[in-house]
């Protein structure tokens, strides 16, 4: 069975245990707490009373592709063909979408270890081999052309800002990494989701170096909008007909209502007081668990810190079960996102407000004292 394969997602059965727990202090889920700009809120409700209910075309709206085009040239100085970008039921589809274009049955998926769960299980029930490549501190929790050699891979796929450990690849390895799977016929799989949460260090996008890679975003982190089920993949120009196909067959469309908010998403006044609310929460959680744990690399872009639990336990799972029911502190275990060293990691996200943070802080520190 194709799903016999596939694991649990930890993270949510940690938030639904969590829910047993009225005064529970949430770092388990990577759910910005934030509303999306007040612009989408206005784009939603006009598209409510423009009775916006029946579906788009398979690609998404043309008008919200056309905004997502206008914001890789001003961000990136990309030009891209508005016919290259789809929108998605969140980046799952864009995912399902990816790894149809490019990988058949048993093909082989490169991914680092560790990395987001949800990648290995996509490979494992669409029947295609994910590759786990070990990274570690010594490596900057980044994949290098070294861990690819000797492996016979398909494809690689790559997420900076990083889920879980928060590092943001640099430039010149990015470079490196794209050339290589351009000249070894590698489709490359840029995860970019967590783009604009990024600080002190810009993440590159992989078409600065290559219009052969496929670009992954979204709309539920950066711009606050997960429960409206909206990403979308940019594809090389070459693979667009076939992305159609693809997409009429998996979901028709994403979802419309979501798509006319989105219009107004890239409110970049906005998006700046996002970006730097999340910076003050990331100073005050690193600053804090320096303080009790080992933090390997210091997070530079998501809104995650990647933290080494060894001093105190050599099962995080079991660690983390032990702090949600003894002190009602959700955590997700390293266990969720490979098998390299995971056991001795946790992985603490700052998706809630200071105020609410200082007391899971406050808690932590009286029990493992």
């Amino acid at each position: 069975m194709r799903c016999a394969k596939m694991s649990s997602f930890i993270v949510m059965d940690i938030v639904r245990d969590a829910a047993k727990f009225d005064d529970c202090i949430h770092f388990e889920i990577g759910q910005p707490d934030l509303p999306p700009s007040p612009k989408v809120k206005e784009a939603l409700y006009r598209a409510v009373d423009e009775n916006r209910f029946a579906y788009t075309q398979s690609l998404g709206l043309y008008e919200l592709r056309q905004k997502i085009a206008a914001h890789y040239e001003k961000v990136y100085g990309i030009r891209l063909d508005v016919e290259q970008i789809f929108l998605t039921p969140g980046t799952s589809g864009a995912f399902l979408i990816a790894y149809a274009l490019t990988l058949k049955h048993s093909f082989n998926l490169g991914l680092s270890d560790p990395s987001y769960p949800c990648y290995k299980n996509f490979a494992h029930f669409m029947d295609i081999n994910p590759v786990f490549m070990p990274i570690g501190k010594e490596d900057t929790f980044e994949l290098h052309v070294k861990h690819l050699k000797g492996h016979r891979l398909d494809a690689l796929q790559i997420s900076s800002p990083a889920n879980p450990t928060g590092n943001i690849y640099k430039s010149e390895n990015f470079q490196e990494l794209i050339e290589y799977c351009d000249a070894n016929k590698i489709a490359f799989i840029s995860d970019e989701l967590y783009h604009g949460l990024e600080f002190g260090q810009k993440a590159n996008c992989a078409l600065e170096f290559s219009q052969n890679a496929y670009v992954i975003n979204g709309f539920s982190k950066f711009y606050c909008m997960p429960g409206q089920r909206l990403g979308w993949i940019i594809v090389p120009k070459h693979k667009i007909r076939n992305a159609e196909k693809i997409a009429q067959n998996l979901f028709i469309c994403a979802p419309t209502l979501s798509q006319y908010g989105a219009l107004e998403a890239f409110d970049y006044e906005y998006l700046e007081e996002v970006r730097e609310e999340f910076q003050k929460r990331r100073d005050f959680l690193y600053e804090e668990l320096s303080q009790m744990f080992t933090i390997d690399v210091a997070p530079s872009g998501a809104f995650y810190i990647w933290a080494n639990v060894s001093k105190y336990t050599s099962n995080s799972f079991e660690f983390a079960k032990e702090l949600l029911e003894n002190i009602h502190i959700a955590a997700t275990p390293g266990v969720d996102f490979g098998s390299n060293k995971t056991q001795q990691y946790l992985r603490f996200s700052y998706t809630r407000d200071i105020e609410h943070m200082k007391e899971g802080i406050d808690r932590l520190k009286r029990y493992l004292s």
